[in-house]
């Protein structure tokens, strides 16, 4: 009996621990500015919000507008939360389980076509902010895009914006999407050791990651699309990105909630332009800077071009993507997509 007690209270501590543990996790994630999705501070309007890799800098207006109290100070109460993949986050969004995406403007488009009604709220980025780096084993053949015939190619996901963006520099350059090969491979360690090992010949990735490719010398970069200079030669056009996407219905039927986000990141990307690199690090978590401060601080100047100042899309913005999607996705070649209805300016241009 004594065992049998000994093993159950051992039990019971496991699972406390467990428990804890997971509530750690939550709160280092995100958590919410009020502690979460419940309880929440006073009253404050609740959101959860899905992040496509919330340690990537292509999406630190998110952690940043919560670490500078911007999110509280308008009375909404956000959780963030992550998933290494735009792919996955927009999975979550359409099944219900948040309100928001962090990510990609592209799948806007693509839900559409698929009976799935998403907006862009706030336009976070005028280009990818994405950059198709070559291993130092392959880079003797592999020189351009020309040349990704028959190569193993990393992408964050099957599905996900990088693999579309693989696709259609492929196709741009001459080469069909069947004689590539897309491998998914996360960001950040998984995408380094995959290039370090052989699992991939190229890939395409974001900062940090492309700084600690870089710093480790185990990859040079092949395509930078991480200024509208870059964007243009690689796409043709500007390519809005990294967004915060929602439903179109819950919009409809929370237009005083969208409104609080609007105000709160349109402040954040007010206050990324009016200060430095060294300054914005300052205020992110101590351990996305895994490749050390002044790396991390390197990589983030490296990407500051890419956002906007006011959340704005892009005038052309719409029409560079539809046309970068139908390149290479016949369903959307062969599709009727209305891109007014993709995005919304109504809320960036009420907030202050």
């Amino acid at each position: 009996m004594r065992t049998l007690s000994r093993i159950s209270a051992a039990a019971v501590a496991g699972a406390l621990c467990l428990s804890l543990a997971a509530c750690a996790n939550d709160a280092q994630v995100g958590g919410g500015s009020g502690g979460g999705s419940g309880g929440g501070s006073g009253g404050a309007d609740q959101v959860k919000i899905m992040v496509g890799g919330l340690d990537k800098i292509i999406y630190l207006p998110a952690m940043l507008t919560q670490k500078l109290g911007y999110f509280k100070a308008e009375g909404v109460d956000v959780q963030l939360l992550t998933e290494p993949a735009g792919v996955q986050a927009t999975t979550s969004l359409v099944a219900g389980d948040v309100q928001g995406v962090v990510g990609f403007y592209d799948h806007t488009l693509d839900l559409q076509v698929k009976g799935k009604h998403v907006e862009s709220v706030v336009q976070f980025a005028r280009t990818p902010g994405e950059v198709e780096v070559v291993s130092k084993k392959a880079a003797s053949r592999l020189g351009s895009p020309k040349d990704f015939k028959g190569k193993k190619l990393g992408v964050t996901g099957l599905g996900s914006s990088t693999d579309f963006l693989t696709k259609y520099l492929a196709v741009r350059n001459g080469v069909d999407v069947s004689e590539i090969t897309p491998v998914a491979v996360g960001a950040g360690q998984t995408f380094i050791s995959a290039l370090q090992q052989g699992s991939i010949d190229g890939g395409m990735t974001t900062d940090p990651t492309v700084a600690q490719v870089l710093a480790k010398d185990v990859g040079t970069v092949l395509v930078d699309m991480r200024t509208p200079e870059g964007s243009r030669a690689a796409l043709g056009g500007l390519y809005p990105a990294a967004s915060l996407y929602m439903n179109t219905e819950w919009v409809e039927g929370h237009k005083a909630t969208v409104q609080k986000l609007a105000n709160a990141f349109v402040k954040t990307l007010k206050w990324m332009r009016a200060h430095t690199p060294e300054e914005i690090a300052a205020k992110m978590p101590a351990d996305y800077a895994q490749g050390g401060k002044e790396l991390y601080v390197r990589a983030i100047k490296s990407t500051l071009p890419m956002f906007t100042e006011d959340g704005v899309m892009p005038a052309d913005g719409p029409r560079t993507v539809h046309e970068v999607l139908k390149a290479f996705n016949p369903t959307l070649k062969n599709a009727s997509v209305d891109l007014e209805k993709t995005y919304t300016t109504e809320f960036v241009k009420k907030a202050g």
